[in-house]
C-alpha cells in the first residue's frame, strides 16, 4: 500500500453526503484526521484478512471489491465509483476484511479512521442513519445479485453485468460507449463465469447486434434488447 499523504482536499465538496448532517465542530474533527492516498491500477487497497482500520471514500478513480475463490478463480462482488464509501462493514462487524480491493484504473482515495467515525455516529444519530441506510442498500444490491449470478443463465448473467457497468459508470460522449474498459476476464469476474464463456457471450451479442466491441470498449447498440435478456434470464 502507499504511503499516506496529507494533502489539501476540499471535503465539503468531496464528501457533501455527509459533510451537510455534520456540525462545525464535527466537521473540524473530520478535516484534522482524513488522509488522503493514490492507488496505481491493479494496486491493492486492502488485503482479505487484513484489520480494518480506517473507513475509506473514492474520490477519483474506480475500485473492485473482489472475493479469490477456489483454483484462483476470483468473483467480483462490488465496483466502487466516486464518491463511494467501502470498508466499513467489517469494523462495525467486528471481524477482519472478507474481501480484497483494488484500484481498476489509478485511484484517490480519502481515509478516515474508524476510531473516529465511530466516535462522530456515537454523537450524531443522523450520521448514524446515513450509515445505516448505506448498507441497507448494499445488502440489497448484494441480495440481488446473489441470485441473479446463481440462477440466471450465461446470456442473462452478462447482459445484466453490463447494464450495472452502465448504470454504475455511465457512458461515454457518444451515449452508447461504456465509460469502463473491462479485461474479459474481469467482466467474467463480474459475471460469475468463465472467461472463455464471456468471450464467446460477447460474440454472440456482437453478431446479434446488441452490443459492439473495439478492443476493452463496449458499445451498447440495443439496450432494450440487452435488459430483455438479462429480465429473462
Amino acid at each position: 500500500m502507499v504511503k499516506q499523504l496529507k494533502e489539501e482536499v476540499d471535503l465539503s465538496a468531496s464528501l457533501s453526503e455527509v459533510w451537510r448532517v455534520l456540525t462545525d465542530k464535527e466537521r473540524e474533527i473530520l478535516r484534522n484526521n482524513s488522509s488522503i492516498q493514490h492507488f496505481k491500477r491493479n494496486e491493492l487497497v486492502y488485503y482479505e484478512g487484513d484489520e480494518p482500520k480506517d473507513m475509506m471514500c473514492l474520490l477519483k478513480g474506480k475500485v473492485k471489491i473482489f472475493k479469490e475463490g477456489v483454483g484462483g478463480r476470483s468473483q467480483i462482488i462490488r465496483m466502487i465509483k466516486p464518491v463511494q464509501y467501502f470498508g466499513y462493514r467489517a469494523n462495525f462487524a467486528q471481524e477482519n476484511y472478507l474481501t480484497n480491493a483494488s484500484a481498476f484504473e489509478a485511484s484517490t482515495v480519502c481515509l478516515i479512521p474508524m476510531a473516529v467515525v465511530t466516535e462522530l455516529l456515537m454523537g450524531n444519530p443522523h450520521l448514524a442513519m446515513f450509515f445505516i441506510r448505506q448498507l441497507s442498500i448494499d445488502l440489497g444490491v448484494a441480495d440481488e445479485r446473489t441470485v441473479n449470478l446463481t440462477q440466471k443463465h450465461i446470456r442473462g448473467r452478462l447482459a445484466e453485468s453490463l447494464l450495472f457497468l452502465k448504470d454504475s459508470y455511465g457512458l461515454e460522449e457518444d451515449g452508447a460507449t461504456l465509460s469502463i474498459y473491462l479485461a474479459r476476464e474481469d467482466l467474467a469476474n463480474l459475471s460469475n463465469m468463465t472467461t472463455s464463456n464471456a468471450i464467446r457471450t460477447l460474440s454472440t451479442f456482437v453478431s446479434e447486434r446488441i452490443i459492439a466491441l473495439d478492443g476493452r470498449k463496449i458499445k451498447l447498440i440495443d439496450e432494450e434488447k440487452l435488459r430483455k435478456i438479462s429480465k429473462m434470464g
